[in-house]
């Protein structure tokens, strides 16, 4: 195989999410605080996921700490991979469409979630997150990372006051 199209093949297969398939996932216990729609592999017709935060913190917790537009000093930040995340319910698509409480939406490659280490954080300096105060989570690239995910495309994928994903083609 020549190498321009191995690059091709590899670039291709980097853009799209497809995980390992995963088990029914068990109900919420308490308030539902994300909601998973589209094209997810988990045994449910209805192709939706609820998560409450015991669910999300059951999974294995990531930190980092940055710096961002919105404040002054770098913050850490704690929760979930979004890989991990979608690997729990079988994400499959190339895109991601993320839904705030303010129902702000902001689409994302699928791909970033396994290229950068991008967090659904439910703690800021090892606290919950208000609603407030950009709460209670906030889908949040590792800025400080790479010098590639400080500008405006990055940027405006965060999003705080998350409550749904939306996984798309």
């Amino acid at each position: 195989m020549d190498l321009t199209r191995r690059h091709f093949l590899s670039t291709a297969a980097a853009c799209t999410l497809v995980l390992p398939t995963a088990h029914a996932l068990d109900r919420p216990k308490s308030r539902v605080v994300l909601t998973l729609t589209g094209r997810l592999g988990i045994r449910n017709a209805d192709k939706v996921a609820e998560f409450d935060m015991d669910m999300l913190a059951a999974l294995p917790q990531h930190s980092f700490s940055t710096k961002t537009p919105w404040y002054p000093q770098a913050r850490k930040f704690t929760g979930p991979l979004l890989r991990d995340v979608l690997a729990a319910v079988d994400a499959q698509g190339k895109k991601l469409r993320a839904v705030a409480l303010n129902d702000y939406k902001v689409d994302l490659p699928a791909g970033d979630a396994a290229q950068f280490d991008l967090v659904l954080a439910r703690l800021m300096d090892d606290k919950p997150m208000p609603v407030r105060d950009k709460g209670p989570l906030f889908l949040i690239y590792p800025f400080d990372s790479r010098e590639e995910l400080r500008n405006e495309r990055y940027y405006s994928r965060a999003a705080w006051q998350l409550k749904t994903i939306d996984i798309l083609e």
